[in-house]
């Protein structure tokens, strides 16, 4: 397969708009036009997985976390970044990764633990704003519904979980064209009057130009007239975090000897009991304590995340509890997002999960 196809893929389901203006993810070594043969799934990076991805002959590595974060100056290999691109490169294995887009998105990291958790009515915790964007054209009555299903199928029109969302009003609109066009309707160098319908629509901004591009080829008019909009609406299946419900409620420590063995972490740091019965929980994949407060403006009895700081803990203010399971624990099963990903896409693609643990940390 063509590396782009897998890319491509992947960034349909976690567009690359959707990551942090800090990160870096994406095609980080490897030429998207590169066949590719077989993959190796990871968290991290590291020589031992490079070593692994050679020895299993894998010839794409797919991993959560970049390897290539801030910039590289050189490349001589004082440092294990370095030493993994120039063996990458050696033996002609490209490196793709999906961070933090793949945590704003409901399919990614954090709805994955929801579904371990086994959480129900799941939702974004914190949504992002100004990531939408609101289309306005007009169409001859005729050729309306054919504008709006091109429209629909570049990706407009789509409201939670709704979509082909439009609005329309009918109205005249006026035109006169100059000697040199060639108008649907009306003559060059004569005003010409219309019944039209003004059709609006919203769709995510990163998709800006294909929605563009299948309105002026579905629309029949020489020049067409539309406006973009930047909208603050609140993106409802983008964002950080998501937050659903236990199915019963539980016991506090019921509940976290549960996380526990679900995540299998050496130990599971916690803010005081609060002495009730827990059923909201949110969540975080990483290092979500800027989530805190939004976890309890959502009133989650308790929130899942990791990297807690010791002041942070303070901040739960008996409002809930705070569990921090780890950084490592709380994102290993991004592996199976992939994997679950791509063996659907690419039935006849060879997937490998790596067999490696990349956790650089260890408990006593």
């Amino acid at each position: 397969m063509r590396l782009s196809e897998i890319t491509s893929y992947l960034e349909s389901v976690a567009p690359l708009a959707y990551q942090e203006s800090y990160d870096n993810a994406g095609l980080l070594v490897g030429e998207p036009g590169k066949e590719v043969k077989q993959a190796l799934i990871t968290l991290d990076v590291t020589e031992t997985v490079l070593d692994e991805a050679i020895a299993r002959k894998c010839d794409l590595i797919i991993a959560h976390h970049p390897l290539i974060f801030g910039g590289l100056k050189k490349l001589n290999g004082k440092n294990e970044v370095e030493r993994c691109v120039i063996k990458a490169i050696q033996h002609n294995i490209a490196i793709y990764a999906s961070h933090t887009n793949l945590d704003s998105v409901p399919e990614g990291v954090n709805g994955k633990i929801c579904e371990k958790i086994g959480l129900e009515n799941c939702r974004i915790l914190s949504p992002v704003s100004g990531q939408l964007k609101k289309l306005v054209t007009f169409v001859p009555f005729d050729h309306a519904e054919k504008v709006q299903e091109a429209l629909f199928a570049a990706g407009a029109g789509q409201i939670g979980n709704y979509d082909s969302c439009a609005y329309s009003i009918a109205g005249k609109g006026s035109f006169r064209g100059n000697s040199t066009t060639n108008p649907f309707v009306g003559k060059p160098g004569e005003i010409h009057y219309e019944n039209e319908l003004r059709i609006e629509t919203i769709f995510p901004a990163h998709l800006q130009g294909a929605v563009v591009q299948a309105l002026t080829q579905a629309h029949p008019y020489e020049e067409v007239a539309y406006d973009i909009y930047s909208i603050d609406n609140q993106h409802p299946q983008v964002g950080i975090g998501m937050v659903g419900e236990l199915p019963r409620e539980m016991d506090e420590k019921r509940f976290l000897r549960s996380l526990k063995k679900i995540f299998g972490t050496g130990l599971i740091k916690y803010s005081p009991l609060l002495d009730k019965k827990v059923k909201r929980i949110a969540v975080c994949g990483g290092s979500g304590s800027f989530l805190i407060k939004q976890a309890i403006r959502e009133q989650a009895d308790v929130f899942v995340t990791g990297d807690l700081k010791y002041h942070q803990f303070f901040e739960a203010e008996n409002k809930m509890v705070l569990a921090d399971i780890g950084h490592f624990e709380s994102e290993q099963f991004t592996k199976e997002v992939f994997y679950e990903l791509l063996t659907k896409k690419f039935p006849k693609f060879a997937v490998r999960l790596s067999e490696v643990n990349t956790n650089p940390v260890n408990y006593l």
